[in-house]
């Protein structure tokens, strides 16, 4: 082998080692039960079965971290991709005003009938996180009573 090769080899080995020192933290904050979406809206078993498999580990205090998230660099994606998924919608932490929640039930439905969500890389490792059509209209029907429930009270 090449005196180049292997010294190569040997500094990729070396910077390997050294990124497993910057280690991100893996966090899952503690759950109100009162903050949640479950309290806040009437969410049916089947619905909060499917939110849990295919949403809860970015969207939630609730995430299973898996094997990979404690190699880096995978960490660091895991780790940032959680932080900004549960920014951008938490089912543990439910704080949305009526009309903003109405706006987060839309983003569900919309996110699932694109194709967006789960997102296409997360099912790569999570294949059962993915929605067959029939969780896919119970989704969307939840949305829409949810919607509506949320909508008439408003009005009132």
């Amino acid at each position: 082998m090449p005196k180049f090769l292997k010294r190569g080899l040997i500094a990729l080995g070396a910077v390997g080692v050294l990124i497993q020192f910057y280690r991100p933290e893996l966090t899952n904050p503690p759950v109100d039960p009162e903050m949640t979406i479950q309290a806040k809206f009437q969410v049916p078993p089947e619905v909060d079965t499917i939110i849990r498999r295919s949403c809860y580990d970015c969207h939630s205090h609730e995430t299973k971290w898996p094997w990979y998230s404690n190699i880096a660099p995978s960490r660091w994606l895991v780790a940032s991709d959680v932080e900004d998924a549960r920014g951008h919608m938490n089912f543990s932490n439910w704080t949305y005003s009526s009309l903003r929640a109405v706006a987060k039930l839309d983003e569900i439905a919309l996110q699932i009938d694109e194709g967006e969500m789960p997102l296409p890389p997360y099912l790569l490792m999570h294949p059962s996180a993915r929605l067959s059509e029939q969780e896919k209209n119970i989704m969307y029907d939840w949305v829409e009573k949810e919607r509506e429930r949320i909508l008439g009270k408003e009005e009132k």
